[in-house]
């Protein structure tokens, strides 16, 4: 899901058609790196730590739920070939569950087609066409089908290349073993082929937008997942055969692997920072973060995200296999050694973003010092209450970092892959963990080290077991629901465009469900409709009504509140969100009302240029509606934030003087509709009356 932000936060310069496609592509590559790393972190698991090096060790494997594997057993499982064929079906097996998720969401979002509109009738001929209104925009079929069977056999390939490397690597060593040797190199080169044209399918095609394509690419889809899979199968049976010589020692052969992922990450990220660069500069957008490279930093954290995941579960697994001793420090069971560099250069990145953390809260505690005297002055009359006044201002100075994330997210992108890269360098140059590698270095150097490495060790398990409590937690609580899904819907409201194994775009269906009711009611009746959204609901609203044609759009008003159009979408997507997009989307509307609070750390201001912000944008809701107890407020008003801004005599009044700027009568080029005769369930659907009293509700 990550990932897959950064494919849309690319800076606004469509003219560059050509940077943007290579833009695209290196994103995809990125995405296709991570299923690799989550299946070769499953491999290093299932394959090395408990088929290799455990059911390889007697002391660690006999007498446990491994015995049945155990070398010294003897038994029909003990050969290593055997012991990986049977393993490699733990991996497969998660494999197949990425895809067929990734099929059943499919069904149910990018399969359900949009309205059928020509391009001309819903994007209106100009520079900055808003790439939101294309209609294949909210229509993924193709391209998640092909990504989908591309990830779907580049793990499965994965695990292939993990267990014929070990095999074909004994039988070149073995005596006799020609023949042998000859069938590994084949099904080698058969891995290697499969990967090549994996890369060419995920760089072959992107998002086609400007059409509903509703394609589908059938030997794709079919043949390349089932010819990986045959790969897959040919390499279990290859190392099935029979070695009774064959004695598992060290670690599993292709250790390198996390290296080499690693590297490509790093070549991809960079590559994908100067294509953000040559965009930016083409076309600067205002409050644009990190300057055009948020995309690339989201990147980052995405492949940071990966490797704590692949790692933290290799380091734990190891520590428990090899009862509690720091991977790599004398224990039997040792997980490659880079997983180590990156453990120990975990306690340095969250040193940086505890460090990130006192300088904002610091930098609150000013901007709320500041604003004790303005928030005094909203209030006159009131009597001071030093504790109210400073709650008031601390929440107006919190709602204001939102506006200060890419400071956050900037420096902790950069850090993490200077250390990714150091760790990398690390584990090539010295071959050793951290611990060792710090021996000869003076005595302050060696403890630092070897604390940052096991800490380190810790933290990756314990990372791993916070993301899948967070997500529990999320399941069962809807308070916890509610903080997680800011960041869940922002995620889930983009097409996957890079990963298919993102979570799916619910913007697939909600976008064009409320677009054809908006379609066909205004055909059926032709009456005016005002589209109210709160929060994700504004980002939906208008993503609806850009999929509207034209006659239709000039038919909606639009009341938006507690709205991260600008605030979040506007900035960190202005290739889609941009003052040029949003202008446009304000002169094509009816009309357009946005309310906000200095205390939503949320919503905001749209701030359309050219004079049309105050147009659009109220001023900002009082918040708390009183300072002190009144006749009308016995008790505290409490401080809302982000929440109720029906709650503020305020919205009534905006939404009557919004409605009152809807005129009355028959709209231009549409025939009047009959009044159809009333009836107890309610009021007729008349042209007028609509008008004044039917709205469309999208709330987040």
């Amino acid at each position: 899901m990550v990932v897959n932000l950064a494919h849309w936060m690319r800076p606004a310069a469509d003219r560059r058609e050509r940077t943007v496609r290579t833009y695209g592509l290196l994103v995809r590559l990125v995405a296709l790196s991570l299923t690799v790393l989550l299946i070769a972190g499953a491999c290093e698991v299932a394959l090395d730590l408990v088929a290799w090096q455990c059911a390889g060790t007697p002391d660690c494997s006999d007498g446990t739920w491994l015995g049945f594997l155990s070398a010294g057993d003897d038994g029909w499982w003990s050969q290593p070939g055997r012991r990986l064929a049977l393993a490699a079906v733990v991996p497969a097996a998660l494999v197949g569950l990425l895809w067929y998720l990734s099929n059943r969401t499919w069904s149910a979002y990018e399969s359900q087609a949009p309205l059928e509109l020509p391009v001309d009738e819903t994007c209106p001929e100009s520079e900055n066409r808003p790439a939101l209104c294309l209609p294949g925009f909210w229509y993924g079929r193709r391209i998640v089908a092909r990504l989908r069977a591309a990830h779907t056999a580049a793990g499965f390939l994965t695990i292939a290349a993990a267990v014929t490397a070990a095999t074909a690597g004994y039988d070149r060593g073995s005596v006799g073993g020609a023949p042998s040797a000859a069938l590994g190199g084949t099904l080698l080169t058969l891995v290697v082929a499969g990967g090549c044209v994996v890369v060419y399918v995920v760089c072959r095609r992107g998002r086609s937008e400007t059409k509903t394509d509703s394609g589908l690419d059938r030997l794709t889809i079919t043949a390349l997942p089932g010819a990986a899979l045959g790969v897959l199968v040919l390499a279990l049976l290859y190392a099935g055969w029979s070695r009774p010589r064959w004695v598992s020692h060290g670690r599993l052969p292709g250790d390198q692997t996390f290296s080499v992922i690693a590297i490509a990450q790093g070549a991809l990220i960079v590559a994908i920072a100067v294509c953000a660069v040559v965009l930016y500069r083409e076309g600067p957008t205002p409050r644009t973060p990190l300057r055009g490279l948020a995309g690339p930093a989201v990147a980052t954290l995405a492949c940071g995200l990966g490797s704590v995941l692949a790692g933290g579960l290799a380091q734990r697994i190891a520590d428990w296999l090899d009862g509690g001793a720091t991977p790599g420090e004398g224990g039997t069971i040792a997980p490659p050694i880079l997983l180590s560099w990156w453990a120990t250069a975990i306690p340095v990145l969250l040193l940086m973003i505890l460090l990130l953390a006192v300088i904002f809260a610091l930098r609150a505690w000013r901007i709320r010092e500041r604003l004790i005297p303005d928030v005094l002055d909203s209030y006159p009359g009131e009597t001071a209450d030093a504790v109210r006044t400073r709650r008031i201002a601390g929440t107006i100075a919190r709602a204001g970092l939102t506006d200060s994330a890419p400071w956050l997210v900037g420096p902790v992108a950069l850090l993490a892959l200077l250390l990714g890269g150091l760790a990398v360098a690390g584990a090539l140059a010295t071959n050793e963990v951290p611990g060792r590698a710090a021996d000869d270095t003076p005595s302050i150097v060696d403890a630092a080290t070897q604390t940052a490495q096991a800490l380190g060790s810790w933290m990756m398990g314990f990372a791993v077991l916070m993301l899948v409590t967070w997500a529990r937690r999320a399941y069962r609580s809807p308070s916890a629901r509610r903080t997680i899904g800011i960041l869940w819907d922002v995620g889930t409201f983009w097409p996957r465009a890079a990963h298919p194994f993102a979570p799916p775009c619910y913007a697939e269906r909600a976008v064009p469900d409320l677009t054809w009711r908006m379609e066909t009611w205004t055909r059926t009746y032709g009456g005016r409709l005002v589209i109210s959204g709160h929060s994700q609901g504004s980002v939906l609203a208008a993503a609806a009504v850009w999929q509207v044609d034209l006659r239709t759009r000039a038919q909606i008003a639009l009341l938006t509140y507690g709205s991260p159009l600008e605030r979040l979408y506007g900035r960190w997507f202005p290739a889609y969100f941009g003052p040029a997009q949003l202008r446009s989307l304000h002169g094509e509307v009816r009309c357009w009302r946005n309310l906000w609070r200095r205390t939503d750390p949320i919503g905001g201001p749209i701030r359309l240029p050219d004079g049309t912000g105050p147009e659009v944008d109220c001023d900002a809701f009082k918040d708390p509606l009183a300072y002190g107890r009144t006749a009308e407020h016995p008790l505290p008003a409490p401080i809302l934030g982000h929440s109720e801004y029906q709650a503020d005599p305020a919205f009534d009044q905006e939404r009557a003087e919004l409605l009152a700027r809807i005129p009355e009568g028959t709209p231009c080029g549409c025939a009047a509709v009959p009044q159809p005769a009333r009836s107890d369930s309610g009021p007729a659907h008349g042209d007028t009356e609509s008008a004044q009293s039917s709205s469309g509700r999208s709330s987040g």
